[in-house]
């Protein structure tokens, strides 16, 4: 099977920075894309950055310009270089990978991690 597992949060003062990783193992045989979402307390899960083989981004407006998305291809990880971290990013940070295993190959199916918690004091 698949596991997603990330590290790299914990408690920052506001201005400060984070850098969270998240390795893909497993019965991989491609990874499409590969992302980070996050879900503050009594909202709902949303998209802060994906990443595609081809390295085409996508970001939330909110992290445009402070966070950065990256990809070790040859480690199966991503990454998110979170600087200017404000109290409003507080919230629990999954990780995404669109994967296909040998045995589902060509089908893909969303894998998540178990989420990292990242805290950001005002």
């Amino acid at each position: 099977q698949v596991q997603l597992v990330e590290s790299g949060g914990g408690l920052v003062q506001a201005g400060g920075s984070l850098r969270l990783s998240c390795a893909a193992s497993g019965s991989i045989f491609s990874i499409n894309a590969m992302g980070w979402y996050r879900q503050a307390p009594g909202k709902q899960r949303e998209l802060v950055a994906t990443m595609t083989t081809g390295d085409s981004t996508n970001y939330a407006d909110s992290v445009k310009g402070r966070f950065t998305i990256s990809r070790d291809n040859a480690k199966n990880t991503v990454y998110l270089q979170m600087n200017s971290l404000k109290p409003e990013d507080t919230a629990v940070y999954y990780c995404n990978a669109h994967i296909s295993t040998r045995s589902s190959w060509p089908a893909s199916s969303h894998y998540w991690g178990q989420g990292t918690q990242v805290t950001v004091s005002s």
